[in-house]
């Protein structure tokens, strides 16, 4: 009974045996095909998945904010003149300042001129582009004539021009906004009151549009008030302060004044009707009382 017992232990420990080493293999492999902690799960969805959400979620078109204009604008400066010249001759040196504008590529905007008595005067106002104007004034200042009075002023419209762009982007953001809500509207009075909205800001953009175009306009080309001036020499023998001419006024006073005199008298012709009746009634009254 013994001699059968011990056999069948030692099968039973090496089948035993063979299992645990089967088992020792076949470890790893159930090890690696386990899922990874759920830490590392956390760690690895992070910035897809919040993207997704939020381009899934949000599909309502959002204005495009565009820069600050205050980064990008450049120094706005608008320069001025005015400038009066005495000339020997209008014609000639009217000329000269056609040829000083073409080398400057300048152009006149507005042109007046005046002759009086006592002298000639061309009053041009002439647009120049910014990098031009000191080049033209120094040449109407050397070659053209005798200057009598410059004035020269520069004003820095960076701040003014700065401040109307942000308003002006502010503005156009606004009025995407309620053009967004009009779309989005359902009765009739909250389409009303957008739509009202609405033509008020594009009435302020037009109106900050045109001073942005006007400062612009005003510094890229500069203006310059120029008087060309001539004055009229005259000879003492026909000059209205020389003798001759005092003696013709004089002459022609006297005349007027005589004339005067004359229709004076005529205007009191009743008065003078009166007279031969009065002499006539005085001789009757005193023929009378002398006898």
């Amino acid at each position: 009974m013994i001699k059968l017992f011990l056999p069948l232990c030692m099968l039973l420990l090496m089948s035993s045996c063979k299992k645990s080493e089967m088992d020792a293999v076949s470890s790893p492999d159930i090890v690696n095909s386990q899922p990874p902690p759920r830490e590392e799960a956390y760690q690895m969805a992070p910035v897809s998945s919040i993207s997704e959400k939020s381009e899934t979620v949000d599909q309502s078109p959002q204005p495009a904010l565009s820069p600050k204009p205050i980064d990008t604008i450049s120094k706005k400066v608008i320069k001025n003149g005015n400038m009066k010249i005495q000339v020997g001759d209008i014609k000639k040196a009217q000329n000269q300042v056609g040829d000083i504008l073409k080398k400057n590529n300048a152009y006149i905007q507005t042109e007046q001129y005046q002759n009086t008595d006592n002298d000639d005067n061309l009053d041009l106002v002439i647009r120049v582009p910014h990098k031009n104007f000191d080049a033209l004034i120094n040449s109407f200042s050397d070659g053209v004539g005798s200057v009598l009075s410059k004035n020269i002023s520069s004003d820095d419209v960076t701040e003014e021009y700065t401040d109307v762009s942000i308003k002006l982007a502010n503005k156009r953001i606004y009025l995407e906004k309620y053009r967004n809500m009009l779309r989005s509207a359902s009765t009739t009075k909250d389409m009303i009151e957008i739509q009202e909205k609405i033509r008020e800001l594009e009435d302020e953009i037009d109106v900050a549009e045109g001073r942005l175009r006007f400062i612009d306009d005003r510094v890229n080309y500069s203006t310059l008030n120029l008087s060309l001036y001539k004055e009229k020499v005259r000879s003492s023998a026909t000059s209205k302060i020389g003798f001759g001419s005092r003696f013709a006024d004089s002459a022609t006073e006297g005349w007027n004044s005589f004339v005067s005199f004359l229709l004076g008298i005529i205007s009191f012709w009743p008065f003078l009707l009166l007279i031969p009746i009065l002499i006539y009634l005085w001789r009757k009254w005193r023929a009378g009382r002398k006898k």
